[in-house]
């Protein structure tokens, strides 16, 4: 199919018909009726406004709620915050979550609610909290997304859930609705951004739209129009940018609803899994710990560094890690690796100084006099031992070393359990073990090719 068609196809099915805004907008119609009478009831002066993207009229299905509370700046911030995690646990008895600013999240009539206490600022250009921002980036898109243009903005943001770059939160580490709305506005459509993405878009790519405040790094900067302060593609991580850059060459050479809604991928059946680490000539880890009582977003993180803390420890002590992958479930926190080796000779070689540092040389002499397997000898110009190594065993390492790894903050070392090569492979999770040995973006998953674009 050509784009067009494929476009038109994917935004009957996202688009929300009229019955389902209707039932949303009654259902935030008689929210707001209710968070109105508390605070009348409670004496508790503080405008009311929707943020978000059903405020924006971009979302796509089952919208969240975002209704901030905007304080007076005259109200200590310990007050605002009291009296608005307050009004949410009696208005929607949910759970305070302590993110950099707290809030109460919980459910009115099936929907997903975040309440948010904030401050009614004129401007952005004295921020009092993380989220003060967040009403003038509802009005500035409002403004600037005509209807049509809405429906290019939830084009854009399918195809990034489809691709896996959507969400700002740590385990995505990709685009947020916001940004999405952002390049709607910069480009005028969603193909036009595919375009440009395509064309333009490299490592440390900065947008403007209304203005840039001071220079700023990252992989993608784009100055928000509302305080040019910030970069809205903080969170974009150089590899989501580099996913999306090829996603979008992909798309404009062959479209096809799989970017926007790919198929589920099959597991590798057993002997599928033998038969790609044998072809490969590596071994496989898999390394599990306890989930922690933390908050998800926080958990992502966490699980990240994790894995790059495992990848390190395997390079450290000569095992080399190839690839690395991980996944969370309710009970565990997940990282499987695939490597060179699992084991390793029990000696290796140490270098010393050169030969011409004199002091250098007698102290590594005298300290490795009578050593177990030689004295030292000469090799490009340094003094080498041949010495017995801290670990042969891969397995072994990850358990004793995963205390001093850096792993995540609230992870538990000691509820580490490591699967080795053949029970990784015969009682792991084949769905991980499959994106580990055979890695494909998802829209390939119904054709098992690679598009090729052209140029």
């Amino acid at each position: 199919m050509d784009a067009d068609t494929v476009e038109r196809s994917v935004l009957e099915r996202i688009v929300p018909t009229k019955d389902v805004v209707l039932s949303i907008n009654d259902r935030a119609a008689r929210l707001k009726s209710i968070v109105e009478n508390y605070l009348q009831e409670h004496g508790i002066a503080v405008d009311m406004m929707f943020t978000g993207s059903y405020s924006k009229g971009t979302f796509l299905a089952d919208p969240d709620l975002d209704l901030f509370l905007l304080f007076p700046e005259s109200v200590p911030k310990k007050e605002m915050e009291r009296i608005g995690l307050r009004a949410g646990e009696d208005i929607l008895h949910g759970e305070r979550i302590f993110s950099e600013h707290p809030y109460t999240r919980g459910y009115f009539e099936g929907i997903e609610v975040d309440l948010v206490p904030c401050y009614n600022l004129a401007s952005t250009a004295d921020l009092k909290t993380a989220v003060d921002r967040t009403p003038f980036h509802t009005s500035y898109i409002t403004r600037k997304l005509d209807l049509p243009a809405r429906d290019q903005v939830r084009l854009l943001k399918r195809f990034m859930k489809g691709i896996g770059a959507y969400g700002a939160e740590q385990d995505s580490r990709g685009f947020s609705g916001y940004l999405c709305e952002l390049l709607v506005v910069k480009y005028g459509s969603f193909r036009k951004v595919l375009e440009a993405a395509a064309s333009e878009w490299r490592t440390g790519t900065v947008i403007t739209i209304e203005g840039a405040g001071d220079r700023i790094r990252s992989p993608l900067v784009v100055y928000d129009p509302v305080d040019p302060r910030r970069n809205v593609a903080s969170a974009v991580h150089k590899d989501t940018l580099a996913l999306f850059i090829w996603a979008s060459r992909c798309y404009l050479a062959e479209p096809s609803e799989d970017f926007f809604f790919p198929p589920e991928r099959k597991p590798m059946s057993y002997a599928e899994l033998k038969a790609a680490v044998e072809m490969h000539g590596t071994r496989i880890i898999i390394v599990k710990f306890d989930r922690p009582d933390v908050l998800e977003d926080v958990l992502a993180s966490q699980l990240w560094k994790t894995q790059y803390a495992m990848e390190r420890k395997l390079d450290e002590f000569e095992f080399n890690a190839i690839r690395a992958v991980h996944s969370m479930d309710d009970r565990e926190m997940t990282v499987a690796l695939e490597m060179e080796r699992d084991r390793v000779s029990k000696t290796h070689k140490h270098r010393g100084p050169p030969v011409w540092v004199a002091d250098a040389s007698l102290n590594f002499l005298d300290h490795w006099n009578g050593a177990a397997y030689g004295e030292p000898f000469i090799d490009d110009g340094l003094w080498v031992i041949t010495v017995d190594r801290m670990y042969t065993d891969a397995a072994q390492m990850l358990v004793n070393e995963s205390s001093n790894a850096g792993i995540g903050r609230d992870m538990d070392p000691s509820t580490i359990r490591v699967m080795r090569h053949e029970d990784a492979l015969e009682s792991g999770d084949r769905a991980i073990l499959t994106d580990l040995l055979r890695p494909m973006f998802p829209w390939e998953h119904r054709s098992f090719r690679r598009v090729q674009p052209v140029g």
